[in-house]
C-alpha cells in the first residue's frame, strides 16, 4: 500500500457531523489516560496487536494523539496521529457494526485538524489502505513512489513462552 498526502490547510468543516453522531449517541473525544487499556483491548480485537503497539504511543504525547468514538460506555471506533512517525496519520479503525455512518471520516478529519493545529501543513497517510475513502473524506493524493514505504520490513513477532518460563 502506497502512502497518501493531504492538505491540512484544506479540510473539510466536520462540526455538522459531529453534532449529527452526537444527537445519534457517537462521541468523537480524545480519550484519557486511564482508557488505554480499554483501547488497546478494542484496537486488539478488532483489528491486530500491532495497531494497538502504535495507538498507545499516543497516549505518551501530550495532548494524547488519539480520537475515540463512544457510544455509552463502549468504544466503537478509534483513530491516532504522531503516532507511527512525526507528521503521520494512522492508524484509524471503525467496529464493523458502526461503518458507514460517518464516524472514520470523522474521526479522520478530527485527528488532522489537531495535526494542523499543531502547525503541519501537510500530514502523511502511512500506508494508506482505503485510498478512495481518504480521497473522498480528506482530499489525500497517492505519494508517488511511496509503496511500500516504512512498512516494508517484516513485523518481528516473539513465540510465546514456554510452560513455566517468564
Amino acid at each position: 500500500m502506497a502512502d497518501m498526502l493531504v492538505r491540512l490547510y484544506d479540510l473539510p468543516n466536520i462540526d455538522e457531523q459531529l453534532d449529527q453522531l452526537a444527537d445519534e449517541g457517537i462521541l468523537i473525544r480524545r480519550p484519557q489516560p486511564w482508557e488505554l487499556g480499554a483501547l488497546r483491548r478494542f484496537v486488539e480485537e478488532h483489528f491486530s496487536e500491532g495497531w494497538a503497539d502504535e495507538t498507545s504511543v499516543g497516549f505518551a504525547n501530550k495532548p494524547i494523539s488519539v480520537f475515540i468514538a463512544q457510544e455509552d460506555a463502549r468504544i466503537v471506533g478509534f483513530a491516532a496521529y504522531e503516532c507511527t512517525r512525526r507528521g503521520f496519520f494512522g492508524p484509524m479503525g471503525v467496529d464493523k457494526e458502526y461503518r458507514r455512518r460517518g464516524i472514520g471520516g470523522a474521526l479522520t478529519v478530527a485527528c488532522l485538524r489537531a495535526m494542523a493545529q499543531m502547525g503541519y501543513a501537510y500530514a502523511i497517510i502511512g500506508g494508506a489502505g482505503p485510498e478512495d475513502f481518504y480521497r473522498k473524506v480528506c482530499g489525500a493524493t497517492v505519494i508517488t513512489g511511496s509503496k511500500p514505504g516504512i512498512y516494508r520490513h517484516k513485523r518481528v513477532q516473539h513465540p510465546p513462552p514456554e510452560p513455566g518460563e517468564s
